[in-house]
């Protein structure tokens, strides 16, 4: 019986089908399992035909409908394995697999895809503009070196004529094959040869390859060589799950340049991934978690953390690991704790006290800080005395008025002198005395207490993994620290500074996390598109972004030079309403027009405000439109229809096919009782507009494939770069 895989470039555009078509390709790809591979090549069932005049003859065609045919690469050397790699229109279908050939990755053994008439058509284009060049992009590289990397001749040809990062640009996948055009990409950026072959071929390279070149025997064994870009669907159950459930196969499917970062035998100790949005930093994660669950790390046995920020998040986790580790892996799942860093310290604390204090929500918290200040008379508003709370005595583990005295208040913009730090010590002393009082405590306070008690109980993981590292405290690290042994896969962190939305500024070397020469920064997005990548980077608009905290200088600038997208697709829409019924009817229509005319499942599109008001405006707009919709708060499993609907904040760490941005607002974004007043600490004040730039960045950057972003009323400044002309309809 043949045996059918499907690639990724399928996956890329099986979403953007109409479902009657859909439904068809699910027929024919059963069809095509109950057929022998003599009825095949015979034409039965699917009328496999050959093209005319193709660039490679193995490229065939099936019948998907009267109007759509898939396309397919056949075997010519007598094995049973067909390759699915798309379907379009009649015609579309059939011109697209006319330009078409696919060979084999002479390093890495794997099979890829390039458009040869597209790039013949270019090379002439090339070549005048390579003869008034002075220099050219990749004349520092020897020929040799260039094909033991695996670029082939046609790839070469076309490298010797580059002149800049521009020309390499215009021959990008799908036009030239990908992991060619990525070891190019990376030789421009500054790589070297070594290096490029350590993250990029290695990780991919078939054990079995001796020497510098690699030729499987067979398309079958190509295609088992390409395991980044290519699923074999064994069965209908597998045909199922990949098809029929929403891709979330894909959504822990491990791309090229991640593979070597999660597949490491094992690090020597602490290990950071660094990357924009949708790069793949969460993926890496799961699949590190399964690395170190099949090899069994330090203890055969040891229990794994997966940590995150927040509790939707660690629901996504929970969801995706398991659907990583499938049915023959599931009773690992039995060894890894996934939760957030607050629920681990209250859990450590009832453990060992019997009883957890409340934690102390931002409201209350202020009106203590505010009885505080009014008892004794103090200068300070209840927010810097919070802020110096949490920023210097919480984040440093001051525990005395002598330690404060002496320590370095970096990133605060108010100088206090000795006498005013005596008065701010009694303030944070009466504070922790009068919340104690209550049966209260805020967060970092938990966190700080947990660490405490885990530093005298000693260590309770094998291995922690955490993601959307950015945002975690001092606190929270020491947590995570005491939570697992020093030594070899002790940590492995992933993050993103520019989705860093609440400020909490950390020295990983302060707190005993020293990640030098295990750091990896990840630079394609392979979520949105180019079209919304680079309009939500200019959200940004060029603000100073810190760095993840891998030394001491927390305040290194961070950057988003050379991250990318290989994707495209529609520009985002950008609106504004007179009013918010008018803005939530137009939301409708957007939600409506995503469902019918896009062919997008409900759950596969996000709304998001800043606050819960108009979350739950939303969702009773929606479902009064005859729309499902549900809210992410509640943590719906994905077997419940609907759009979700969340708070910003709330939609760190997830994506969807089509998002809606709402409610973005004058007096919204930025809002001011977040932002701390200049004239009371000119570093925060920046620190805090920074931080409302970056939880727009995150909102717009959870869409894959389409972005609507709108406000009522008059526009909010953080579109400013964006939106030149403040466009108001309706």
């Amino acid at each position: 019986m043949p045996r059918l895989a499907i690639s990724e470039e399928f996956f890329d555009e099986y979403d953007g089908l109409e479902k009657h078509v859909r439904s068809a390709v699910r027929d024919a790809v059963r069809m095509f399992q109950q057929l022998t591979v003599d009825q095949l090549h015979a034409g039965k069932g699917l009328h496999l035909e050959q093209l005319q005049h193709p660039r490679d003859r193995r490229i065939r065609t099936i019948r998907i409908t009267r109007a759509h045919r898939g396309v397919v690469l056949a075997p010519d050397d007598g094995s049973d394995t067909f390759l699915l790699v798309r379907v379009a229109h009649h015609d579309d279908a059939i011109a697209w697999a006319r330009k078409r050939a696919y060979s084999v990755n002479s390093a890495t053994g794997a099979l890829e895809v390039r458009n040869v008439a597209a790039l013949e058509d270019m090379q002439p284009f090339f070549e005048d503009k390579a003869q008034a060049a002075p220099t050219r992009l990749f004349a520092a590289h020897s020929d040799t070196v260039l094909r033991d990397l695996g670029i082939d001749e046609q790839t070469l040809r076309l490298a010797r004529l580059c002149v800049d990062r521009h020309d390499l640009k215009l021959v990008a996948p799908p036009l030239m094959p990908a992991d060619q055009h990525e070891v190019l990409d990376h030789l421009a950026e500054g790589f070297s040869p070594k290096d490029v072959w350590e993250q990029l071929i290695t990780s991919r390279r078939p054990r079995s390859a001796e020497g510098t070149s690699w030729q499987p025997a067979d398309l079958a064994e190509a295609i088992r060589s390409t395991p980044h870009r290519i699923v074999d669907v064994s069965g209908p159950h597998e045909l199922d799950r990949v098809l029929a459930d929403d891709f979330a196969r894909w959504r822990v499917f491990l791309h090229p340049a991640q593979r070597r970062m999660a597949y490491v035998p094992s690090y020597s100790g602490p290990a950071q991934v660094t990357g924009g949005p949708g790069t793949g930093k969460t993926v890496v994660a799961l699949h590190r978690v399964r690395h170190l669950l099949r090899v069994g790390g330090r203890e055969a046995d040891g229990r794994i953390l997966l940590t995150t920020y927040t509790n939707a998040m660690a629901d996504t986790l929970r969801q995706n690991l398991a659907l990583l580790l499938g049915d023959a892996d599931s009773a690992l799942l039995d060894r890894v704790d996934v939760t957030t860093v607050d629920s681990l310290a209250a859990r450590i604390i009832r453990e060992a006290r019997g009883r957890v204090p409340r934690p102390l929500g931002a409201a209350a918290e202020r009106s203590a800080w505010a009885t505080v200040r009014k008892r004794l008379e103090l200068p300070w508003s209840e927010q810097f005395l919070s802020q110096e709370f949490r920023h210097v005595v919480l984040a440093q583990d001051v525990r005395s008025a002598e330690e404060y005295q002496k320590v370095l208040r970096k990133g605060r913009g108010t100088p206090v002198g000795p006498v005013q730090r005596e008065q701010l010590w009694r303030a944070i002393t009466q504070f922790t005395a009068l919340v104690a009082s209550r049966d209260t405590a805020t967060y970092p306070q938990l966190c700080a207490d947990a660490a405490a008690l885990l530093a005298s109980a000693g260590p309770r993981y094998a291995h922690v993994v955490v993601d959307e590292a950015q945002d975690l405290h001092p606190t929270q690290w020491r947590v995570l620290r005491a939570s697992v042994a020093t030594g070899a896969d002790d940590l492995f962190i992933v993050g993103d500074p520019h989705q860093r939305i609440y400020d909490s500024r950390v020295s990983l070397r302060s707190l005993g996390v020293h990640v030098t020469g295990r750091s990896t920064r990840l630079r394609l997005n392979y979520r949105s598109t180019e079209e919304i990548l680079v309009w939500a980077a200019a959200l940004l608009d060029g603000r100073r972004i810190g760095r993840l905290g891998e030394d001491d200088d927390t305040d290194a600038a961070d950057s988003l030079a050379g991250y990318r997208s290989e994707l495209h697709g529609r520009t985002p829409s950008v609106r504004g309403r007179h009013s918010q019924d008018e803005e939530l009817t137009a939301l409708v229509e957007q939600v409506r027009s995503w469902i019918d005319e896009d062919g997008v499942a409900p759950s596969d599109i996000a709304v998001c405000a800043r606050f819960n008001t108009l979350v739950d405006a939303v969702l009773a707009r929606l479902r009064r439109s005859g729309i499902p919709a549900v809210a992410v708060k509640d943590s719906t499993g994905p077997a419940v229809s609907g759009v979700r609907v969340a708070t910003m904040h709330a939609m760190k760490g997830l994506e969807f096919r089509c998002v809606a941005v709402v409610g973005v607002s004058e007096g919204v974004l930025p809002f001011p009782p977040q932002v701390t007043p200049v004239q009371v600490d000119p570093l925060q004040h920046q620190a805090d507009l920074t931080a409302e730039h970056c939880l727009l960045f995150v909102a717009c950057t959870r869409a894959r494939d389409a972005l609507a972003v709108s406000w009522h009323g008059a526009v909010s400044p953080l579109l400013a770069p964006v939106v030149h002309d403040a466009l108001v309809t309706g």
